[in-house]
C-alpha cells in the first residue's frame, strides 16, 4: 500500500458536492492520423493496453474505520477500462459552444471513489471531423507536473510510435488489509508530536518576517487582501469552461522586448483579459486583483506525496490601464513574490497539511459551503493561475495528432475562476474553468485573451 500524504489527502477532505477537486483537460485530436483508421473500440483498446503498464492509472483508495491517518492507495485488482473510458456524441452543429457545454457538464460529475480516480470521455461529432477527449483526474492523485507526465505516457512523437514499456521505477500500490491500514495509521499519528515540535518554531517566525518584508516592500500580497468581484462567491455544482489558443512566438516576442519571464507575460494576458471583462461588467476594482500561482517544488522538497506544490500570491495590476506599464509592474511583483515564497520553504505547506483530518476538514468545508461563508469574509485571493510547460514538438495521443490540449484546473469557494495555460508545439493553449452562476459569460473573458496579446505585441513593437 502507499499512504497518501497530508496534502494529497486534503484534496479529498476539502471536496464537497459543489467543490469538486479533479483536474480536467480537453484534448482536440486529428483522428485522420490514426494508423489503420480511427474507431472508438480501437482507441479504447489502446488506452487499456497502455494503462496496464502505468501503475498510477490502476490504483484506488482504501480506508478503514480504525485508521487514524490518511487513506492509502492500493492496486485495483478488478480494473476494467470500460469503467473509465466513455463515448459520447456532440450535438449539432458541433462547434466550440456545444463542446464546452458538454465538457462543463462532465466536469460537474464527481469521480467514483470506489475506482481509480480518473476517467476519459471520447467526444465525437465535431463539425470539422475531429474528435475530442475530456480527461478527469483527481487532484489527490496528480498535480500539474505529475498529471502532465501521466498524459505524456499515453502520447508519442509519431502516430505509430511503439507503446512505452512498463515503468519499473514506478511501484505498484500493492494490497492492504484493514489491520495494515490501522496499524500504519497508528504509527504515523504517534510520530506527529515530534513533527509538530519541528515545524512550529519555524512557523512562529512566519508572521513577523512577513510584516518585516511588507514594510520593506519585499512581500507578496497577504491573504484576505484581494478586492471582491462577481467571481468571488459560493460555488454551485455546475461548471462552465472556455478555451482559446495563442501564438507562443508572440508571447516570446513580448517576453524578449520587455526582458521578463514567459510566466510574467502569461499573468499579463490574464490581467488584460480580466480588466476588459470586468470593465464591460462595470465592476473593475480600483485595487489590483490577486492571483495565487501554484509553484512546483519537485526536486526541492523531500516530503512524500504526489502533490509537490506551494502557493505564491501575486498582484495582477488590473488597475493599471497601460499594457506595457502593467506588464512591467507584474514582472516586478512576480519577482518579489517568488523570492518571498522561496523564503517560506519548499515543504511548509506539505508539513502542515500532514495534520489535516477528514473529520475536521470535511465537516468544516461542508459547513462553509452550506452557510455561504465565502461571501462573508474578505476575499483570500481572486483566482488561480497555473502555467504548465509542455513539449515544443507535435504529439500524438494514442495515434491521433493533438491539435490543442486545454488544461482545466479546479475552482474553490471564494475563488471561482481557474486559468491554466500549457505550451505545446508552438502554441499556448489556455483553459478557463468557472461556475456559470459566477461567470455566466465565460466566453467573453476567454475571447479577451487574444486582444490582450495583441496589445502587448503592439507595446513590444513600440518599445523595440
Amino acid at each position: 500500500m502507499q499512504r497518501l500524504s497530508g496534502l494529497d489527502a486534503s484534496f479529498l477532505y476539502l471536496e464537497t458536492s459543489t467543490q469538486l477537486l479533479h483536474v480536467c483537460g480537453v484534448i482536440l485530436l486529428d483522428i485522420s492520423t490514426v494508423p489503420g483508421g480511427y474507431t472508438f473500440a480501437g482507441l479504447k483498446a489502446e488506452l487499456g493496453a497502455r494503462t496496464e503498464a502505468i501503475p498510477a492509472f490502476r490504483r484506488k483508495l482504501q480506508d478503514s474505520r480504525f485508521n487514524l491517518d490518511h487513506p492509502v492507495w492500493v492496486e485495483d485488482t478488478d480494473f476494467d477500462i470500460d469503467r473509465h473510458c466513455h463515448r459520447v456524441a456532440l450535438p449539432a452543429p458541433g462547434g466550440r459552444d456545444e463542446l464546452a457545454e458538454l465538457c462543463g457538464d462532465i466536469a460537474g460529475i464527481p469521480l467514483d471513489r470506489a475506482r481509480p480516480l480518473w476517467e476519459m470521455w471520447v467526444i465525437e461529432g465535431l463539425a470539422d471531423g475531429s474528435a475530442a477527449v475530456m480527461s478527469k483526474m483527481h487532484h489527490a492523485g496528480v498535480d500539474g507536473i505529475t498529471g502532465a507526465n501521466m498524459m505524456a505516457q499515453l502520447c508519442g512523437l509519431e502516430a505509430d510510435a511503439p507503446r512505452p514499456g512498463r515503468d519499473e521505477s514506478a511501484e505498484s500500490a500493492g494490497q492492504a488489509s484493514t489491520l495494515d491500514i490501522a496499524v500504519g495509521g497508528l504509527l504515523a499519528v504517534a510520530s506527529r508530536p515530534a513533527k509538530l515540535l519541528r515545524i512550529v518554531p519555524q512557523s512562529l517566525t512566519l508572521l513577523p518576517r512577513w510584516v518585516g518584508r511588507a514594510r520593506r516592500g519585499e512581500a507578496m500580497p497577504a491573504p484576505f487582501t484581494a478586492p471582491r468581484t462577481s467571481l468571488n462567491g459560493t460555488l454551485t455544482s455546475h461548471r462552465n469552461l472556455a478555451f482559446t489558443q495563442l501564438d507562443l512566438e508572440k508571447v516570446k516576442t513580448v517576453k524578449n522586448a520587455f526582458d521578463v519571464k514567459v510566466n510574467d507575460v502569461v499573468l499579463a494576458l490574464c490581467s488584460g483579459a480580466l480588466r476588459k471583462y470586468l470593465q464591460h461588467r462595470r465592476e473593475l476594482p480600483d485595487k489590483s486583483l490577486v492571483a495565487i500561482v501554484p509553484v512546483s517544488v519537485h526536486g526541492k522538497s523531500d516530503r512524500p506525496g504526489t502533490n509537490q506544490v506551494s502557493g505564491m500570491f501575486t498582484q495582477l495590476g488590473t488597475h493599471i490601464e497601460d499594457p506595457a506599464e502593467r506588464l512591467l509592474a507584474i514582472g516586478e511583483h512576480n519577482s518579489t513574490s517568488k523570492e518571498h515564497n522561496e523564503t517560506l520553504g519548499a515543504s511548509l505547506l506539505q508539513d502542515w497539511s500532514q495534520f489535516a483530518g477528514q473529520a475536521v476538514f470535511g465537516t468544516a468545508m461542508r459547513l462553509y459551503s452550506t452557510l455561504g461563508l465565502a461571501e462573508r469574509h474578505p476575499v483570500v485571493h481572486n483566482l488561480v493561475i497555473s502555467n504548465v510547460p509542455g513539449p515544443s514538438v507535435p504529439l500524438y495521443f494514442l495515434g491521433a495528432l493533438i491539435t490543442a490540449m486545454y488544461p482545466l484546473g479546479p475552482i474553490f469557494h471564494g475563488a471561482g475562476l481557474n486559468v491554466t495555460v500549457m505550451s505545446l508545439n508552438g502554441q499556448l493553449d489556455v483553459g478557463l474553468m468557472s461556475c456559470p452562476e459566477l461567470a455566466p459569460h465565460l466566453w467573453d473573458l476567454v475571447d479577451a485573451f487574444p486582444e490582450a496579446l495583441d496589445e502587448l505585441v503592439e507595446a513590444a513593437a513600440a518599445r523595440s
